[in-house]
């Protein structure tokens, strides 16, 4: 039955009532001091790394993973889990090499390093592609997953769910990056906590319907009912190989995904920028451990719901007309559980969803205001006239993805649109920070043609069967990904060097060596997570 009890809100009124509490208390304690930009979009030197970890996490996690991916789960399973897994491994890349740049030269957005790095007009043109992306795909999917959620298991409906959501999350963010930093971290334990409560009990499911002897017995049941649900590498010919395929996710378009989305992203770089080096290494490798933990959370319980849906239950919740649809099965199984614990797996769905809203919707008025408003609108406005543009930005957007967010309705596995949409500009973003980075010839001009052929080789390269009448084949989205990175990386090196201005490159960045380096517990905590992610893929090639 799609309800809450009457303890379930109890709980769930703590929850809110602590996170929207302790918000106030983080704003209200420093409002003593006139707020600055620096303040409100980045918490400058106020996160510690325990909060910028939390942070970067709860901003990550929203209903696309305890919907969308527990709905992957169902379908495709444990291989979805690899855009967590290796998300770990590439943290650790961001840490040791993007991070110190990033710092080293004051960058506080994405645009104002392209900017520095190369002109203004490819900050610009970069700054347009990102906010469209962010408020167009990111926002508007936050919205439509978690009104859905939320939507299936209180029965309330959906558009007062997404009004619901849009208010909590504004709350939390007009405070600025400080609450949403310090509240990100209850936020992260009650999500946390919520989840594994949920895998337990889907777990439990298997058990008590199933006739497995124990909870614990129920993993090697899963596997044994489920064998082509716990392989990680999918091969040509699978069903699921367009998805992921194959050697790719460990050798291909996936680390262009991973490297664009943890390193050149505004969204999440955002929470290391405001703190030192250290304290920023510390958090993001924190944050690679919590990675760690996610496919337990959320891929599981999807799996679970598959060997039940297969031994003849909950078929007519996982069906929209004559259509399986694979994202209903983590609110399905929330509604399994008892009075209270429905509460917190509630108040953990809710936790994923705000702060992720908050978190991209700060990132959203970042951009907007420091990038694009003080850059071309009006060039002399005052810090607090900037903070209010900010929080204006985020109620347009809010209100722009809200109305937008229910024609994803027509999508079967709303993370994987997600996925693919964003992948169309990700092999270009990642060119012109790798190389703006690392080799000094890069000009503005090859920058600004990689920007401009980004998008469109993408569209080309997914409409090509169609173009050429089936004589190529459907090209997985991932591999797309690479090739179109390749030919862009190509274009780039060659641009810059038929360009006068790449021989003396004034904007070219100075790298020193000892910028990378980083202390033993780094390098202790780093090799921990390699050797956990080399046991995983082991196990379950």
């Amino acid at each position: 039955m799609n309800h809450l009890s009457v303890s379930d809100y109890i709980v769930f009124f703590i929850y809110f009532i602590v996170v929207s509490g302790y918000g106030y208390w983080v704003y209200y304690s420093k409002k003593a001091k006139n707020t600055d930009t620096k303040d409100y979009f980045l918490a400058q030197g106020s996160l510690t790394w325990w909060a910028i970890g939390a942070s970067i996490i709860a901003s990550n996690i929203s209903s696309e993973h305890f919907i969308a991916m527990s709905g992957s789960g169902f379908a495709m399973g444990l291989a979805i889990a690899s855009y967590e897994w290796m998300a770990a491994a590439t943290l650790i890349i961001v840490a040791i090499f993007f991070l110190p740049i990033y710092i080293k030269n004051k960058i506080y957005t994405m645009p104002q390093f392209l900017s520095q790095r190369y002109n203004d007009l490819v900050s610009g043109v970069m700054a347009v592609l990102w906010l469209l992306i962010y408020v167009f795909v990111n926002l508007t999917s936050i919205f439509f997953l978690g009104a859905l959620a939320i939507e299936t298991i209180t029965g309330i409906s959906f558009n007062v769910c997404v009004i619901g959501l849009a208010i909590f999350s504004a709350f939390i963010t007009l405070g600025g990056m400080k609450v949403i930093g310090y509240t990100d971290v209850i936020q992260v334990f009650v999500l946390v906590m919520g989840g594994l409560i949920t895998c337990y009990m889907a777990l439990n499911q298997i058990s008590d319907k199933l006739g497995v002897k124990t909870v614990f017995d129920s993993l090697p049941f899963l596997r044994e009912q489920a064998s082509d649900h716990f392989h990680m590498i999918f091969h040509k010919g699978d069903k699921y190989y367009d998805d992921l395929p194959g050697i790719a996710v460990l050798a291909g378009g996936l680390w262009i995904n991973n490297l664009n989305y943890w390193g050149c992203n505004q969204y999440i770089v955002q929470r290391a920028l405001g703190a030192d080096l250290k304290t920023g290494r510390s958090g993001l490798i924190f944050a690679a451990f919590l990675k760690l933990l996610i496919p337990v959370i959320v891929v599981i319980p999807g799996i679970a719901a598959f060997v039940l849906y297969q031994h003849g239950y909950f078929h007519t919740e996982m069906m929209d007309g004559n259509v399986v649809k694979p994202d209903h099965a983590y609110p399905i199984l929330m509604n399994l559980l008892p009075s209270g614990l429905k509460g917190l797996a509630f108040a953990a769905l809710t936790a994923a969803i705000v702060a992720s809203l908050a978190g991209k919707s700060n990132s959203i008025a970042t951009i907007f205001t420091l990038d694009v408003y003080k850059k071309y609108i009006n060039k002399g406005a005052s810090e607090k006239k900037m903070v209010n543009i900010g929080r204006l930005t985020v109620v347009f957007a809010s209100i722009i993805a809200m109305l937008i967010a229910p024609t994803l309705r027509t999508f079967d596995q709303v993370y994987q649109f997600i996925q693919e949409y964003v992948g169309f500009i990700s092999p270009g973003i990642f060119t012109i920070f790798f190389l703006g980075f690392f080799w000094k010839r890069t000009t503005s001009r090859a920058a600004l043609i990689t920007a401009v052929i980004t998008i469109p080789l993408s569209v080309l390269f997914k409409y090509l069967p169609q173009l050429t009448h089936g004589a190529i084949e459907p090209i997985p989205f991932l591999n797309r990904m690479t090739w179109v990175f390749a030919i862009v990386m190509l274009v780039t090196v060659i641009v810059s060097l038929l360009d006068p201005e790449s021989k003396d490159n004034k904007k070219g960045l100075e790298i020193d060596k000892s910028m990378f380096k980083v202390t033993p517990g780094f390098v202790v905590a780093s090799v921990a997570i390699c050797g956990i992610l080399t046991a995983l893929y082991t196990v379950f090639w």
